[in-house]
């Protein structure tokens, strides 16, 4: 019965309310790259669009099928990632693998509201899920800078 009582605090009222409300929900029209990731274990998948100005995010927009934890991932990083740089992004993403995997702090700001999903570091099969929104980040902000240099 303990694993029942562990599962619905995780899914606590503050992740499903993120869940409920993910900022920049949508498709952009002419984003500068776009990035697919796709969690194997549970099949969430979270596309991200960005279009990229003076190397920070400019415009933003996510497509975000995944469980609540993922979506909760989302919308933290959906609320804070107008003006942020490739290296704040990969930073947080590292962070945040290093808060599941090895109990590390929280992502620096502006991710630090990601601390929410702490409690998920005992599932180690939702971590890809939660880790979606910022490698696809990532990845979009990188091609688009490459595309940029061509």
């Amino acid at each position: 019965m303990s694993g029942d009582t562990d599962l619905i605090k995780l899914y606590s009222a503050r992740i499903l309310a993120l869940a409920a409300d993910i900022p920049h929900l949508g498709r952009l029209d002419g984003p500068d790259a776009t990035v697919k990731k796709r969690s194997p274990l549970c099949g969430s998948t979270v596309t991200v669009d960005v279009k990229v100005k003076d190397n920070r995010i400019a415009d933003f927009g996510q497509d975000v099928k995944a469980c609540a934890l993922g979506q909760a991932s989302a919308s933290v990083v959906g609320g804070v990632i107008i003006g942020v740089t490739r290296a704040q992004v990969e930073a947080a993403r590292d962070q945040l693998k290093a808060m599941l995997k090895q109990d590390g702090p929280a992502p620096d700001a502006p991710f630090e509201g990601l601390e929410v999903l702490r409690p998920a570091r005992e599932y180690k099969n939702r971590h890809a899920s939660i880790l979606l929104a910022l490698e696809a980040t990532a990845e979009a902000m990188e091609q688009a800078e490459q595309a940029d240099c061509a």
